[in-house]
């Protein structure tokens, strides 16, 4: 037989306790997901103007104040409402996915895959991915001039490293199985 330490080091883990991990890993990624999304979504700093220091969100222009985007309501203004409406739409979808996680947790027979949490999850990657893309590309279309140089904020750049941690836990729970 040998030492009792010996044996630490040549069984190999339980899967329960590794699987256990890895829902773990996954519900923490999937969170920090979704608070990403509702940041990027809800903040004030889409865009930092170097004049008169302005913070344009997807909402409003802010100074001291917060004046509504001039025209945002308009037809004009339809790349806007997009990636309003994307941007929106990915934190709701990313918030369902979880509860259907959750449910499909204990739902599921043993061997099953959490597809349907996977698609509502890439779904969630997509529509962030056209929200920041249509933003990168038309910004300058719905900004009023004088706050149109600048640079982009930081709830961009969050909005942006929101779409691989969806696109990633997307697909994890594509890999994912649920284990004895």
């Amino acid at each position: 037989m040998g030492p009792p330490w010996f044996n630490l080091f040549t069984c190999p883990p339980a899967p329960v306790s590794a699987m256990l991990v890895i829902l773990a890993f996954i519900i923490l990624f999937h969170i920090i997901s979704a608070i990403l999304l509702f940041v990027a979504t809800t903040n004030n700093a889409w865009w930092v103007a170097s004049k008169g220091n302005f913070y344009t969100d997807l909402w409003y222009s802010c100074n001291v104040t917060c004046v509504e985007i001039p025209g945002s309501s308009s037809g004009d203004a339809g790349y806007l409402q997009a990636v309003q409406a994307t941007m929106i739409l990915s934190t709701i979808l990313c918030c369902v996915g979880f509860f259907v996680f959750i449910l499909q947790l204990f739902r599921l027979k043993q061997g099953e895959r959490f597809v349907f949490t996977a698609i509502i999850q890439l779904l969630s990657s997509l529509c962030v991915m056209i929200g920041a893309s249509i933003y990168t590309a038309e910004r300058a279309s719905f900004q009023v001039k004088d706050v149109q140089t600048g640079e982009y904020g930081y709830a961009f750049v969050v909005a942006w490293v929101a779409f691989p941690m969806t696109l990633v836990s997307g697909l994890m729970y594509l890999v994912l199985r649920k284990r004895k």
